[in-house]
């Protein structure tokens, strides 16, 4: 996607040929920043710390922090190490386990002088999948926005309920979420994105709605709990959202308050489809509910708020009691029997194992 007039993937290698460039997310929207990360402790806090964010693209960032670690000390010991290590740091995205388990699956086999370059080459490998898994996910889900165009009068928008950023910011380029908005819009399918804020860390207000105008979708900010009020009164014709991890049978994992869209959607029949390339898919978990480890955070990023002052400064607030105690679970999973269809990159699949297996019939 494009900052200005230039191009930009989330993630890249630097011109050094060993360090990468990632654009920071925690100072959007008031502040375009890249920064270089040179050291495996580097990598682990900008995933840890929400520098980068998005299962995809936690999964591309950790492929590279094993390329640094390899270029640095390529032993069989330093690349258990660093799966451990950065394994660690996010543990309800799926993407970050298959991306170290990928890297650890090239790597093994190799002697240790072979592993820096093919580490690299890996990582760069997995970086232009995603981007072509997510454009395949915005060409299935495009169908789905042009289907209900045409049940509209012509000219009026498809209108799109979003929650949290499953933008190109949280994959490598065009996002999984927002792939098929971003198609609707270049084919001339008019739509409007309902941008839900995203308590705690209000990544619709802050990434998505940042996104939006960046690419000129037509869009509006939404408090989190004015969805479900929207859909009672006809104003949603469909939700669309991201997934960090997806369950053999269809459950959904994704940023917390995607449970109460998905039953505010059912109440309402409005679709709630999920876009997700197959990475995220789990196929060693049947119950997110149980088998889903749910990141808690700190308590801090429901009690202070980042924002820009009037004066132009980017300054931390905090909203509640010095003495009041926050809890910040930062996933919930939203049962399948919830769920439309996941739009993969495959085609959109019944939210069921044996729908899933439709598309993916090598996992059977």
């Amino acid at each position: 996607m494009k900052v200005g007039e230039k191009h930009y993937r989330t993630i890249w290698l630097n011109e050094d040929g060993r360090s990468v460039d990632i654009i920071d997310q925690r100072w959007l929207p008031h502040s375009f920043r890249i920064e270089t990360v040179d050291t495996v402790d580097g990598i682990a806090i900008a995933i840890r710390d929400m520098w980068v964010r998005g299962a995809p693209l936690i999964g591309v960032t950790a492929a590279y922090g094993v390329a640094l670690q390899m270029a640095e000390d390529p032993s069989d010991e330093a690349l258990q190490a660093v799966w451990h290590r950065l394994h660690e740091t996010r543990p309800t995205a799926i993407n970050l386990r298959w991306a170290l388990d990928e890297m650890a699956r090239v790597l093994k086999p190799l002697t240790p002088d072979q592993r820096a370059e093919a580490a690299y080459r890996r990582a760069a490998e997995i970086a232009d999948e995603d981007v072509a898994l997510n454009r395949s996910i915005g060409q299935h889900g495009l169908s789905v926005i042009r289907d209900i165009a045409a049940l509209k009068q012509p000219g009026q928008p498809v209108n799109i309920l979003t929650h949290c950023n499953a933008g190109w910011l949280a994959t490598v380029d065009y996002g999984t979420a927002t792939a098929p908005i971003y198609m609707a819009i270049e084919a001339g399918v008019p739509v409007h994105v309902f941008v839900d804020e995203t308590r705690p860390r209000n990544q619709g207000a802050q990434l998505t709605a940042w996104e939006m105008v960046g690419h000129g979708v037509p869009h509006t900010l939404l408090v989190d709990n004015a969805g479900g009020h929207l859909m009672q009164h006809g104003e949603i014709d469909m939700v669309i959202v991201g997934t960090d991890r997806t369950t053999a049978n269809g459950d959904v994992c994704n940023k917390i308050g995607t449970y109460l869209k998905a039953l505010a959607a059912a109440d309402n029949r409005v679709p709630f489809y999920v876009g997700l390339p197959s990475p995220t898919i789990d196929w060693t978990v049947s119950d997110g509910l149980k088998k889903i480890p749910i990141e808690e955070r700190s308590g801090d990023e429901v009690s202070l708020v980042w924002g820009k002052t009037g004066d132009g400064e980017i300054a931390q607030v905090r909203i509640s009691p010095d003495a009041t105690p926050a809890r910040n679970p930062a996933f919930d999973v939203t049962p399948a029997r919830l769920v439309t269809g996941l739009i993969t990159e495959r085609g959109i699949a019944q939210p069921s194992r044996e729908g899933l297996l439709v598309l993916f019939p090598e996992r059977g």
